[in-house]
């Protein structure tokens, strides 16, 4: 019995799913092409996580992160950083999360799936380690969805006031062809300038007028509306 699996199948709202479809651009062409939704809202979700976390084991992720549908598989992902994050002191588990998580990326195939994921489990995990992995995920990653994963997993490193790794991946990305890593990288950018705004201005300055638009964006929406200008004017 999968409690997981089947709690988020009972929760199924036919009603939401037409406009989380179109939300998450499951259309002809569009990057989720062909994902199913349930109908279930993520703080949903998050309720059935936090209830069902502590008796889910890697089997029933398994089967969870092999499910055509949307939600299941970021339940699957919630509760996986769940056992991560409990636990601290058990690195051997730890590593089976990573190493789980990175075996099943063809399941973490939108963007809030990466970003509710990612910079929890692999973030946390890198903090006191080589992060040549976020490098290489970001430079050669098989699908868009990998390369997001790279950047977005330095969030971890920002929050502990590291920002280095976070401007040289964007540098990896800087002309990357896809709108959804333009935003990614202008996010963390931005978040980066949060804990280092003269880190942010130095590696600006020199690229601003090479960067993508809505990464240009992104990145200086904290400044002032004379500082955007100028940027956007190279």
């Amino acid at each position: 019995m999968n409690a997981l699996l089947e709690e988020m199948l009972r929760l199924s709202d036919p009603e939401q799913v037409p406009g989380l479809s179109r939300f998450f651009k499951t259309g002809p062409g569009q990057y989720g092409e062909g994902d199913k939704f349930l109908g279930i809202k993520v703080p949903q979700t998050r309720a059935v996580v936090k209830r069902l976390w502590r008796g889910t084991g890697f089997p029933e992720l398994e089967e969870c992160m092999a499910s055509p549908y949307h939600e299941v598989r970021l339940a699957a992902l919630l509760t996986l950083v769940e056992i991560f994050a409990h636990a601290k002191k058990d690195p051997a588990l730890r590593q089976r999360c990573v190493d789980f998580y990175l075996s099943h990326t063809a399941g973490i195939n939108n963007w809030d799936l990466v970003d509710l994921s990612c910079y929890p489990l692999l973030g946390e995990w890198l903090l006191d380690k080589d992060r040549s992995l976020l490098y290489a995920l970001a430079r050669d990653g098989k699908t868009l969805w990998e390369q997001r994963i790279g950047i977005v997993s330095t969030m971890t490193f920002i929050r502990h006031g590291e920002v280095a790794d976070t401007f040289a991946i964007a540098d990896i990305l800087l002309h990357h062809p896809h709108d959804l890593i333009h935003k990614a990288v202008g996010w963390l950018l931005r978040e980066a300038g949060k804990r280092d705004r003269a880190a942010l201005e130095a590696y600006l300055e020199p690229r601003a007028g090479e960067m993508p638009r809505t990464m240009l964006r992104y990145a200086i929406e904290k400044f002032s509306q004379e500082e955007r200008r100028r940027y956007l004017q190279k």
